[in-house]
């Protein structure tokens, strides 16, 4: 405690519910990975544009791959619980971009392959993803239709022994690199969400083409628009059954994006931790900043907004983690913490005032990042007409 009696370290965190003493030493482990693997290089991979591909190699021999995985695959045998605290210890990184790559293979890509997939998929993709030996995307996203799926142009053609696909994919994380794209085809003719199949296609077939894109944020990460013309697929990857592939994409939806919201209030509070640090040591008219009046209302504004998003989202995590429907309250965890990740860091740019426009700060990097949120994995229109549909509106 201090002199007038608050808490020392206002964001220190005791262990909260659901969460146990496991999920506790897990955060160590990662928070001590994260802290000497990646966050010393964030600053190289934002300039580079890229991050190396050695970072999946190294989370897959440390096991953080497969955290949620059987055993029998190399993974550890644990569940979503783990994998949340993946998604909380990550934003630390200080790289947005290095994050949703390595969030992307292993929370967004690879589940449905395990979840829907053969033993002969399972060994052929994920095995190797946990191992962090091949590099997983998913392909839904295209020109043409976003959040709208039932209007997706990517033709599945069926020939001989399997697939031929043409079409286009857009905004794709670890497009550039990845080894295979979980990606969502039409099959059939027939319009609406009936006729999406997913197949598991292979980067390297003849025909398969991509091309970076640069973007507001996310600098370390590739996104990428990708090219198919006439690439064969063998039935052996088609995922699920012919013309179900949008229970595919309904059935990941709701851990993404809860994934998301997670991560968000971890960023969220990284950069209010270091704004308060920065806060308490600028001086300004011969006293600290903190010590202003307009500065400290600043961050008891972001300190509620911070805890309220976090009691929101563990309160969906603890819903969906016992079974229950938790549509509503996910998808309220993430309208309320993308937009809000946005805004607190804007904010902490604002407290540090022309040093957080500057790029040595970082601060300038976190407000680009955060953006995207209100976008990625739904967009905060799509989640309010869910939130909407849910009341009978």
């Amino acid at each position: 405690m201090d002199a007038k009696g608050l808490p020392a370290n206002p964001s220190g965190r005791q262990i909260t519910p659901p969460f146990s003493q496991e999920h506790a030493e897990l955060r160590d482990s990662l928070r001590r990975f994260v802290a000497t693997e990646l966050a010393p290089h964030a600053d190289d991979w934002e300039r580079d544009r890229w991050f190396p591909n050695d970072c999946f190699t190294r989370m897959g021999e440390l096991g953080f791959f497969g955290l949620s995985m059987p055993i029998a695959l190399g993974g550890q045998g644990g569940d979503m619980l783990h994998e949340a605290v993946l998604a909380e210890e990550l934003a630390a990184c200080g790289s947005a971009g290095v994050a949703a790559g390595l969030g992307a293979h292993v929370a967004i890509a690879t589940p449905p392959v395990w979840k829907f997939g053969t033993d002969d998929q399972h060994e052929r993709y994920v095995r190797p993803s946990i191992a962090g030996t091949k590099i997983a995307a998913l392909g839904i996203t295209e020109p043409h239709a976003g959040s709208d799926v039932a209007s997706l142009r990517t033709v599945a053609s069926k020939v001989d022994g399997g697939w031929s696909v043409t079409g286009e994919k857009c905004y794709i994380t670890n497009g550039v690199r990845a080894d295979f794209v979980v990606m969502a085809v039409k099959t059939s003719a027939d319009g609406g969400h009936g006729g999406i199949s997913f197949l598991i296609v292979d980067t390297d077939q003849p025909g398969y083409r991509t091309s970076k894109l640069e973007k507001m944020g996310w600098h370390a990460s590739d996104t990428a628009l990708i090219a198919l013309d006439e690439v064969f697929v063998p039935d052996e990857n088609l995922l699920g059954g012919v013309n179900e592939g949008f229970k595919l994409i309904m059935a990941n939806f709701q851990w993404e994006r809860l994934m998301m919201a997670l991560g968000s209030v971890a960023a969220m509070q990284l950069v209010f931790d270091k704004t308060r640090l920065y806060a308490a040591e600028r001086q300004a008219f011969g006293r600290k900043i903190g010590n202003f009046q307009a500065i400290r209302h600043k961050f008891a504004e972001m300190a509620t907004t911070i805890e309220v998003d976090r009691a929101l989202t563990y309160q969906a995590l603890r819903l969906f983690y016992d079974g229950h429907d938790a549509t509503r309250e996910v998808t309220m965890a993430k309208l309320k913490t993308q937009r809000d990740c946005f805004e607190v860091a804007d904010q902490c740019l604002q407290i540090h005032g022309g040093a957080g426009y500057m790029v040595e700060y970082g601060i300038e990097r976190a407000v680009r990042d955060a953006r995207l949120g209100p976008i990625g994995g739904g967009t905060d229109e799509v989640m309010a007409e869910i939130l909407g549909r849910s009341m009978g509106l």
